[in-house]
């Protein structure tokens, strides 16, 4: 039996890069549905066809059964469109959501600007797509996870830790994911709901190479090389981890326990 086998899961920022790939990583671990979320319907119709494509294999091998893959064009600035996204994501999976992971993010104008050339109209859309958008997307799907138990896994950065300069809009809302974050797994510790979040590190995706031009990507890792840590957190085998930050590209994930914790619920 593959780790995700008869689990649902909702993938915001799923067109490309990190997204992409754990969406792909989700149907190789046979997940039974996953709804792919991002404002490109065409390239979302390259990740469902991907997703497919890896399902497929599984069952060649009678592995797992069919993965119904369900790809969803939205603004997650927009409220309605989160509302529909949630609302169309249960309708098709029969009221299960088992994990969702909110990746979806924005870098704002580049080269980004200091705070105190930073317009207000891109600070807005940098804080509703990154910090307003997850929280909304938890409240709307937290009572179908309760109700079956469920993975909310956060997408952060080191520069939701460290303030660099530049970096702003993006950094402030990584700050309000990490705390976020604490918040939710604090509130949920009595329920079957576990909330963890995951610095993936320097990536080369289109939005770090936008937000660094000057950098090497091929320096960076590829999306591919991280999703390890976004299957373990989906799994069973993570039932009893809450509340904590992993690293994705560290050594035990960052996490002095990771190792222990891994072993006890394997």
């Amino acid at each position: 039996m593959h780790r995700l086998q008869g689990k649902y899961a909702l993938i915001t920022g799923a067109s490309q890069g990190l997204g992409r790939e754990i969406a792909i990583a989700y149907a190789q671990e046979g997940v039974a549905g996953i709804a792919i979320v991002a404002r490109s319907g065409e390239r979302l119709a390259e990740v469902r066809d991907a997703c497919r494509q890896a399902a497929g294999r599984l069952r060649l091998n009678e592995i797992a059964p069919q993965t119904k893959v369900l790809s969803i064009v939205a603004d997650l600035v927009r409220q309605e469109d989160i509302e529909r996204v949630v609302a169309t994501t249960l309708s098709e999976f029969n009221g299960r959501l088992d994990i969702l992971v909110n990746n979806a993010s924005a870098i704002g104008p580049s080269p980004m600007p200091f705070l105190l050339d930073y317009p207000l109209e891109d600070f807005r859309n940098v804080i509703n797509t990154n910090l307003i958008a997850p929280f909304l997307l938890i409240k709307k799907a937290l009572p179908a996870a309760i109700e079956n138990g469920g993975s909310i896994i956060n997408v952060t950065s080191d520069a939701g830790v460290t303030g660099y300069p530049g970096w702003g809009a993006y950094g402030i809302s990584k700050f309000g994911i990490e705390g976020m974050s604490q918040t939710w797994a604090a509130e949920l510790e009595e329920s079957n709901v576990r909330v963890n979040w995951v610095d993936p590190g320097n990536m080369n995706t289109a939005m770090h190479r936008a937000a660094e031009p000057e950098e090497d990507p091929t320096q960076w890792a590829d999306p591919v090389d991280v999703t390890e840590v976004f299957v373990y957190l989906a799994s069973d085998e993570s039932q009893n981890v809450n509340g904590q930050r992993f690293q994705a590209q560290e050594e035990n994930w960052g996490l002095e326990e990771a190792r222990s914790l891994m072993t006890v619920n394997q």
